[in-house]
């Protein structure tokens, strides 16, 4: 029996989640970035922030993907109640190791997936990550290689910061962008057919 064509539309231009979707056999028929502000509302916690703008971003581009499965994701590294920028600059970077180094924080990554049907379900996936006491040279070193850069918290785990985590406890995938078990379960759970 026939079935019928399934399109799946990932609301991100991160070239880390279409690699994370790609390792569990994942292709997008599509990719939009959703154009949404990302300011943390008045007394907005870190939890809902990063569910709000996984949200914010799937509805915004499934508006224009009818009959689309939409994927939208957003991950915010948390110190606390205070969630650490994207950083846009080495300053930012060194900013955020600096706050980040010998001290554990955590990474929260909402995801939200829309069935063709509008059809909606969310999920928040929290992972706790202790950073060991980086030196100054180790802060030059990382801040000079660029990897930081445009990064929720100013690092990127899946680079040379791996050498800074003494402990991961929750999602490996989730830290990275997109949380594997969280994501496939919310698209079977609409209709969405795995490979």
């Amino acid at each position: 029996m026939p079935t019928t064509p399934q399109r799946l539309v990932l609301a991100s231009a991160s070239p880390r989640r279409l690699d994370l979707l790609r390792q569990i056999g994942l292709a997008a028929d599509a990719v939009e970035a959703a154009e949404v502000d990302e300011t943390p509302l008045k007394d907005e916690t870190p939890r809902l922030l990063a569910t709000r703008l996984a949200t914010a971003k799937a509805d915004r581009v499934a508006v224009g993907h009818a009959g689309s499965f939409v994927l939208g994701a957003d991950t915010v590294v948390a110190l606390g109640r205070r969630v650490l920028p994207k950083a846009e600059s080495e300053a930012e970077v060194r900013e955020c190791l600096d706050l980040l180094s010998g001290r554990a924080h955590k990474v929260l990554t909402g995801v939200c997936a829309i069935a063709p049907d509008g059809r909606k379900t969310r999920r928040l996936v929290e992972t706790r990550l202790h950073f060991k006491r980086l030196t100054p040279g180790e802060i030059d070193g990382y801040v000079a290689c660029g990897e930081g850069l445009g990064k929720a918290g100013g690092y990127g785990v899946q680079g040379r910061a791996g050498a800074f985590v003494i402990s991961l406890q929750g999602s490996y995938s989730g830290v990275v962008g997109l949380p594997l078990y969280e994501t496939a379960n919310l698209l079977t759970g609409l209709g969405y057919r795995m490979p």
